[in-house]
């Protein structure tokens, strides 16, 4: 049993050394588990993704062989051919190897890292970039820098000089331009894309390279809306209740007189200087980890929706005359989230998913003493918002997020 625990310490400390770019404590990592169990195909394929970014490619094919004996088929046996292929430099039969391992094995950060280094060396550099964040939200950050050859300029298909990935950069040549003008050709008009589109997907990809991108825009949108609420008010310190009501904070007897917008525009009002510093400081802690493991739009979802249940909780629970402002549910939904994230995936988390529950727990009920020792705080709206974000964070999680442990 002691042994068992040894050997996953070790494949833990590779994966994330491999994650920061570090070959050489990887392949450490990978050679003490090579002493406690050296017929795991885990540890040989480790082995050679640590050899690789250290530049060791005799070894890389001897532990990729290696593994292919000890797994003959399967997400390791694929990987380890799909090594074995850029190796060859045959690009497109790895891409193909790599991308039959994650469909066996979707949470596996090291694929996505190298089907993103394949993709950008077939010259493919959006689905790239989408792969390589991929591979950074299933490492928790991971960057995988190093771990792979240098990446060389993609010559023109029809290139008789030497294959790309590893060829020296050479210009453009009267040979080169007019096979890459044949190409342009060859594409049918109606499936170039047009700026519009050229804008979206350029779109798309700076908001994948942008992991705080929906937290920032929600704290920027509350500030504005304090703000504009101060000037109201003649007061940066504390909002006015007049200001409140006409800006759309909720009042129970207008939310029964028909004006249910209320119940959504209260959750970006906010009643002092304190109040919107307390919530959008949690959510600056919080909201980027949600963020990154569940998406910008599912994100979105679980803040908006936690922060309407929230009110709607509030409008069955409180009396009809109570003014209710802020992003208090939306922010306990998102930590809903984050707490389904680590209970969902405490298996492939190991010994790191006590621990992050037991954080997770301790904030919880920090903030629920906190909510019953202050008369003025509107708990049922915290209490909705939380119980919605748990839900939505099960039923929302992509796929990819439900990371798989191959151990």
């Amino acid at each position: 049993m002691e042994a068992q625990t040894d050997i996953k310490t070790y494949l833990d400390q590779g994966k994330q050394a491999l994650s920061r770019g570090e070959g050489r404590e990887a392949a450490i990592a990978y050679a003490h588990a090579a002493q406690l169990e050296p017929e795991n195909p885990l540890v040989h394929l480790g082995l050679a993704e640590a050899n690789l970014a250290l530049g060791s490619y005799g070894v890389v094919q001897m532990a990729c062989h290696k593994t292919q004996e000890l797994a003959p088929n399967g997400p390791m046996y694929e990987l380890a051919q799909s090594l074995l292929d850029l190796l060859d430099r045959r690009y497109d039969r790895a891409l193909q190897r790599v991308d039959q391992a994650i469909k066996d094995d979707p949470g596996n950060a090291y694929a996505h890292a190298l089907r993103a280094y394949l993709l950008r060396v077939t010259g493919q550099d959006y689905d790239a970039g989408l792969a390589r964040s991929r591979a950074s939200r299933l490492s928790f950050g991971g960057t995988f820098e190093n771990c792979f050859p240098p990446v060389e300029p993609v010559y023109a298909r029809g290139y008789t000089g030497q294959p790309t990935g590893f060829a020296p950069p050479t210009a453009p040549d009267e040979t080169t331009q007019p096979v890459q003008q044949q190409q342009r050709e060859q594409i049918p008009a109606w499936s170039r894309p047009n700026q519009m589109q050229r804008r979206a997907i350029r779109a798309r990809f700076w908001m994948s390279q942008n992991p705080r991108f929906v937290t920032n825009i929600l704290i920027a949108l509350n500030v504005l809306v304090y703000l504009v609420l101060a000037f109201m008010s003649q007061s940066i310190v504390d909002i006015s209740q007049d200001a409140l009501i006409n800006m759309g904070g909720q009042v129970n007897f207008l939310v029964a007189r028909g004006e249910f917008w209320r119940i959504f525009t209260a959750t970006f009002l906010h009643a002092s200087i304190l109040h919107i510093g307390l919530n959008m400081l949690s959510l600056f802690f919080i909201g980027p980890a949600v963020e990154l493991f569940y998406g910008k739009w599912r994100y979105l979802l679980i803040y908006l929706v936690s922060g309407i249940v929230g009110g709607i909780a509030s409008y069955l629970m409180l009396p009809q005359g109570v003014l209710l402002v802020g992003a208090s549910g939306s922010i306990a939904g998102v930590f809903g989230a984050l707490g389904a994230f680590f209970i969902v995936n405490r298996r492939a988390l190991g010994a790191a998913a006590n621990a992050m529950l037991g954080q997770w727990l301790f904030w919880l009920l920090i903030n629920v003493a906190f909510d019953f020792s202050q008369a003025n705080i509107g708990w049922q709206a915290h209490l909705g918002g939380l119980v919605v974000g748990l839900v939505l964070g099960v039923v929302l999680l992509p796929p990819l997020r439900r990371i798989s442990r191959r151990v």
